[in-house]
């Protein structure tokens, strides 16, 4: 590709950084935004450029919030039910649920899944956090919605054991979600589904 100036180069090189962007699909974004008008690009530029800036985690449930409203909006929001916390992997998580429109409750984000492979471990979860919020107490119910996969099982476990001295309703989506899956390519009638139809744990 020496044939492109420097600049495009570069902007190659950070485009294929971004997940699921190859080399082809890169060229096009790129040849994309040099068309777009040069307002249009410096508008995307500048909300890139400010995003570390002007967005946060909630203070409460580790979703991804504005700084400016933090805690987040669920978390302060008199209409949801703060007697059910559906523990999720990763904040981009809520945003699937609260599509469905069939969860009410609020979130509790635990950072990742526990994994030898990628080195996550059990003190590398917000596990602390989430004895902070049970000991503050109201939460009746704990919804376990993460992958269904090696990881979300031994993340379940680990975190079930943690529960152990609290009185609380344990349950799990049910998942006629298939195995091994990720939640993002999960459409929201199975997920809402999966919800409403979720097993007991404890």
């Amino acid at each position: 590709m020496r044939y492109y100036p420097e600049s495009l180069l570069k902007l190659l090189t950070e485009l294929q950084k971004l997940p699921g962007i190859g080399p082809k699909t890169a060229q096009r974004l790129a040849f994309h935004l040099l068309r777009e008008p040069a307002e249009d690009v410096r508008r995307l530029g500048d909300a890139i450029a400010r995003i570390h800036d002007t967005i946060t985690h909630c203070e409460i449930c580790g979703a991804i919030t504005d700084v400016a409203q933090n805690p987040c909006y669920i978390c302060v929001s008199p209409q949801r039910d703060r007697t059910q916390l559906c523990l999720v992997q990763r904040p981009d998580d809520i945003a699937i649920f609260e599509k469905t429109g069939a969860f009410n409750g609020v979130y509790h984000v635990l950072g990742g899944l526990l994994s030898a492979l990628n080195n996550v471990r059990p003190e590398d979860l917000r596990v602390i956090e989430l004895h902070e919020r049970l000991e503050a107490g109201g939460i009746e119910e704990i919804i376990f919605a993460l992958n269904p996969s090696v990881e979300g099982s031994a993340t379940v476990t680990f975190v079930t054991r943690e529960l152990r001295p609290y009185s609380l309703k344990l349950t799990q989506v049910a998942y006629g979600i298939p195995l091994g899956s990720d939640l993002d390519y999960v459409d929201e009638m199975t997920l809402s589904r999966a919800l409403e139809g979720r097993n007991v744990l404890a």
